[in-house]
């Protein structure tokens, strides 16, 4: 075993898939061999900035995965990626090098590749769409960070090509891997708090127009690429930053802002809790516009969700509450958190791992804890509010036909205009 937790042994495979592999070295086995092997299955990561970098770490060491590929406009950012999976392996299969993984700028180079399985997608929000229809089209199932989608036509998008082409794609959404997470949802489905009246929600605010001063491009930065289907602008370090306190995730043309970013976590745990999936808000009230001077949605059940102050998501019934955050859970009355579920009750997808969930739905073809449907219907409820503040008024939305009513000036955000040649999703 070494520091990157994988051993030969793992690393090679076992019995006839093991001889195969160690007669061959570092080529890889065709995709026909894997499968009938139960051989490793073959990645391609398209970003490892930021999220893709800690996404390249993790599945890098996994004894039943092998990343081929990386996809980065940042040549040096790429190169480091291209040493760490070449590492992993030269130590793993204790030889002095491997020279098995190649880098792109073009991410369709990678995906045009008959060898990689999957890919995992970590770019900022405004790829997402494009990237996964395209992944789809080409076969690969995808691990697509959250937020799933830059705005709802993207989701759209995403979740017919991912029916379309039969792939499997799991959604970056990982509280619902949580345990905690689940436990807390089972309690609030089954009834032991009562009929639910609200719920809270914390997810920080929405993005902003930005403009910035132009700087030299820097060597080995495709700037023209990283900005893809996003509007023009001149570079500038602010706006290609992955902070979490200003950068690309705070800017209305790349992202949500916290609402897309944080609602895919704590507005996802509310609609799982409440079996909303697939259900968004039939209205969402602007803070301005609500009684409570909280961003409010309504379902048509009558149930209220509100971004809020709370540790993560609070669940307020007639009879207890439940709130539940990443290493938390508080529940009132204090027994519920440890009453034994009955049999007869209701009980939610049980994940062991979210990397291990969805290689295990690509090899059984099952559908996993963060299925497109569930990362789409999340992140349309994160979209409605960012459009109720941008507009500051009240929008009824139809469950059902995925679509503003009586609001043509509300609805032009439903699909927001992309650059060429992206123009087509």
């Amino acid at each position: 075993m070494n520091r990157y937790g994988i051993t030969r042994r793992q690393f090679l495979g076992r019995s006839a898939a093991a001889a195969t592999a160690a007669a061959v070295g570092p080529n890889i086995l065709s995709r026909t061999a894997r499968a009938a092997a139960n051989e490793r299955i073959t990645l391609g990561f398209i970003g490892i900035g930021n999220m893709g970098s800690g996404l390249l770490g993790s599945f890098v060491g996994m004894d039943d995965t092998q990343v081929l590929a990386i996809s980065e406009v940042k040549d040096d950012v790429g190169a480091e990626g291209v040493r760490r999976v070449e590492e992993v392996y030269a130590e793993a299969m204790e030889q002095g090098s491997y020279t098995g993984c190649d880098l792109y700028r073009d991410f369709q180079d990678l995906l045009a590749r008959d060898d990689i399985d999957a890919v995992v997608i970590a770019t900022p929000d405004h790829w997402h769409g494009v990237m996964t229809v395209l992944a789809a089209r080409a076969g690969k199932d995808i691990y697509c960070e959250k937020p799933l989608s830059f705005d709802v036509g993207d989701a759209q998008a995403m979740r017919a090509a991912v029916r379309r082409y039969g792939v499997v794609l799991q959604t970056g959404s990982q509280q619902r891997s949580g345990s905690n997470f689940r436990f807390a949802c089972e309690l609030v489905r089954n009834g032991y708090i009562g009929r639910v009246k609200e719920v809270y929600a914390d997810v920080g605010g929405t993005s902003h127009w930005a403009y910035f001063d132009e700087e030299p491009i820097p060597d080995g930065v495709d700037w023209d690429r990283w900005l893809g289907p996003s509007p023009w602008y001149p570079y500038n370090s602010e706006r290609i930053s992955g902070d979490y306190s200003g950068g690309w995730r705070l800017i209305r043309d790349t992202s949500g802002g916290m609402i897309t970013d944080w609602g895919a976590h704590h507005f996802d745990i509310a609609q799982w809790g409440l079996g909303m999936d697939g259900r968004n808000p039939v209205e969402i009230q602007p803070p301005s516009k609500s009684e409570s001077g909280y961003l409010t949605y309504v379902y048509e059940n009558g149930v209220t969700l509100q971004k809020r102050s709370c540790n993560g998501a609070r669940f307020i019934g007639e009879e207890g509450e439940v709130e539940v955050n990443r290493n938390f859970l508080r529940t009132d009355p204090e027994s519920l958190e440890d009453i034994d579920l009955a049999p007869g009750d209701i009980r939610l997808y049980d994940s062991p791992n979210h990397y291990r969930d969805w290689l295990n739905c690509i090899r059984s073809r099952q559908r996993p804890i963060a299925d497109v449907e569930i990362g789409a219907s999340s992140v349309i409820t994160c979209h409605l509010g960012n459009i109720a503040k941008w507009t500051n008024r009240v929008i009824r939305w139809d469950p059902d036909a995925e679509q503003i009513l009586d609001d043509e000036e509300a609805s032009r955000w439903l699909n927001r205009p992309k650059r060429e040649p992206w123009a087509w999703i």
